[in-house]
């Protein structure tokens, strides 16, 4: 077996420990859609004792919107300091650390209830969307340090399991009859603390980033030695030939901030294509979906909305499971394409369905078709890919401020999602979806025209496409910032 393709105990061993971050962040996306009348009966309680009155309907709104939507606040702040930590700490060590956050909001969350607090319920939202952050940077970026050229799509798409595992895992916790219910509640949202404890026990184990010590700390024996672990053999040359070069690489290009980022004509292309691939994941509607299906299940007369609803998280689950095995045989951009597309054909579906819902009840039954093949095409592109390719098309130097910008865009536009939703949708009924359709047929065009194949090429040949595109645009650069592999471009 071609030691590029092992999957050795240590390396699945790293990556495993790595993706309890993604799954934290899909569980606390997901754990505060269910319990939602529960959690406002919680708060009416807590008012009126405070203020010997019941809340009013628009103040019980804005108080769980609030809930709701500061996760991605702290999503918005943790994603853009994780350059800071990544260049001072390194991967392993940052992943660690940002630990201390799960804790904290696993306290504030799970003892809120007793201390008759939802300031410390919305406190704990924002910690913990602080460490989501964190973890959609640090994940991504360790998981594809560490793993094998011909092994980092199958691999990156993990993080996204890791994530949809999460959602799954809170649905099903969230049902009444497990923790979803009065007394149980604070131990759904302090739940946080297990995965915690569980990383901080395993990440000692696991190695730091061979990337990280060989270019970063120029420790070259550190970093052979973690390769051979991680690989299983003890010829690990290739590897670090292909590290020393993206390091000759890094002398001439030195650590890159965000400001220099927005400023270099040399990363315009790449970091436009980071920014819409993370947009094209959050507006395509995924999170209007999940937000939506339990009462579109409603709707449609299904007897529990909630078990339909935890079937769509099977079929999120399931697929993101597919997209692991498809993503090194078809490309990164194929099935971004293919995803895109039928995400936009599911929309149509769905947008005849609830248009024509009233007059023919049968119609109830494509709905559910359309969101189950909405949820299917959602994980076989768009949601694990626009995560690891970032960190793939860029080089040591600017990566981490770009996954830092990518996070960013991805997190203000869960946001934007998040807060406009409800709002667009009563303007709209059933014709929501057509907003989708345009926004994912237009991610299509982008795409189909805009981003490069990046399967099974080194992280060097990426960047050396994008110079040589940088090149023939006709822009003024240094011999040195075009110094290359001369590798084929395929923009």
């Amino acid at each position: 077996m071609d030691s590029g393709k092992q999957i050795t105990f240590p390396l699945m061993m790293s990556v495993g420990t790595a993706v309890l971050g993604s799954l934290q962040f899909g569980y606390n996306t997901g754990v505060i859609n269910a319990p939602q009348k529960i959690i406002e009966k919680f708060i009416n309680e807590t008012w009126s004792e405070r203020y010997q009155e019941p809340i009013s309907k628009s103040s019980l709104t804005a108080v769980w919107s609030i809930a709701v939507s500061i996760f991605s606040v702290g999503g918005i702040f943790g994603s853009f300091s994780v350059g800071l930590f990544l260049n001072r700490f390194g991967r392993r060590n940052s992943m660690l650390m940002a630990n201390v956050l799960a804790f904290i909001a696993a306290i504030l969350m799970g003892f809120s209830k007793m201390a008759s607090s939802w300031e410390m319920l919305i406190a704990g939202r924002f910690v913990v969307g602080l460490y989501s952050g964190l973890s959609t940077g640090f994940v991504p970026i360790y998981v594809g340090e560490v793993s094998p050229t011909a092994l980092r799509g199958a691999l990156g798409t993990l993080h996204q399991l890791g994530i949809v595992l999460g959602i799954l895992i809170a649905q099903v916790f969230g049902m009444e009859s497990i923790m979803g219910n009065d007394d149980l509640w604070p131990l759904l949202l302090g739940f946080i603390v297990i995965p915690a404890v569980a990383q901080c026990i395993l990440l000692p184990f696991c190695p730091k980033s061979p990337r990280f010590l060989l270019i970063n700390k120029n420790e070259e024996n550190k970093a052979k030695n973690v390769l051979k672990k991680l690989r299983g053999t003890s010829d690990v040359s290739s590897d670090m030939q292909e590290m020393k070069e993206e390091s000759r690489q890094m002398m001439r290009e030195k650590k890159v901030t965000i400001p220099e980022l927005f400023r270099s004509p040399l990363y315009r292309q790449p970091l436009l294509v980071a920014v819409i691939l993370q947009l094209s994941q959050q507006l395509s509607g995924i999170n209007a979906i999940f937000y939506y299906s339990t009462r579109i299940f409603e709707k449609a007369g299904v007897e529990q909305p909630v078990y339909a609803t935890i079937g769509a998280g099977v079929v999120n689950t399931a697929f993101t499971v597919v997209s692991l095995f498809v993503v090194e045989r078809q490309g990164r951009r194929s099935l971004h394409l293919l995803g895109l597309l039928g995400m936009a054909g599911s929309a149509i579906l769905m947008t005849i369905a609830l248009a024509l819902l009233d007059q023919l009840k049968w119609m109830s039954y494509l709905s559910i078709v359309a969101i189950f093949s909405f949820v299917a095409f959602f994980e076989i592109g768009p949601g694990p890919i626009p995560w690891f390719i970032v960190a793939e098309l860029f080089s040591q130097g600017p990566r981490p401020s770009a996954m830092a910008v990518a996070g960013f865009s991805n997190w203000t536009a869960n946001f934007i999602v998040g807060m406009a939703f409800q709002y667009v949708e009563e303007l709209c009924g059933p014709y929501v979806f057509v907003i989708f359709t345009v926004l994912l047929l237009s991610f299509f065009v982008f795409t189909y025209f805009k981003v490069p194949e990046t399967k099974g090429r080194t992280f060097d040949e990426i960047s050396a496409g994008f110079r040589q595109t940088a090149a023939t645009g006709g822009e003024k650069h240094s011999p040195e910032e075009l110094n290359s592999l001369g590798a084929d471009s395929q923009l």
